[in-house]
């Protein structure tokens, strides 16, 4: 089985703990949405697309698991630590970056390592896109319009 396919087996496994049906499809929708996205913007920019997709997968779990989004970077990247070192599905090296990222997603006035800015660009991405009759949040407004320029959306 694939690191990939393991870690989406993992992450179902703990969302399947939530009591909100509603929630949880949203939250998987979210994981995905975002872990597609890396992807895309990794390849393009000459990333690791595996590692940009294992970020997208966990960026935000430690907030759905906990129900929380108080300092959910941080704790976020805490959790996907532990969780990767019990799996075993990562080199130490590997873990950084994908903890990295997670770390410093929230921040997206901010730039920060290669990876660490697909996951925050894949994560404006989904937020942007995911239902395009809503506005762009402020914040992310400046990032969404670049990541439109480098991909030639209008």
């Amino acid at each position: 089985m694939s690191r990939i396919k393991e870690l989406q087996k993992q992450v179902h496994r703990i969302l399947e703990k939530m009591d909100d049906n509603d929630k949880r499809a949203k939250a998987i929708a979210h994981l995905h949405g975002v872990s597609l996205a890396a992807v895309m913007i990794a390849k393009k920019r000459g990333e690791d697309p595996e590692l940009a997709a294992m970020a997208g997968l966990l960026h935000d779990l430690h907030a759905y698991k906990s129900g929380s989004y108080d300092d959910h970077a941080h704790l976020g990247a805490e959790y996907a630590r532990k969780l990767l070192e019990k799996l075993e599905l990562t080199t130490p090296e590997e873990t950084e970056i994908i903890c990295s990222a997670i770390w410093h997603h929230d921040n997206k006035a901010e730039v920060n390592a290669p990876m660490d800015e697909v996951l925050k660009d894949a994560d404006v991405i989904h937020h942007s896109l995911a239902d395009p009759t809503k506005e762009v949040k402020e914040h992310e407004r400046e990032r969404f319009a670049l990541l439109c320029e480098e991909f030639g959306m209008r």
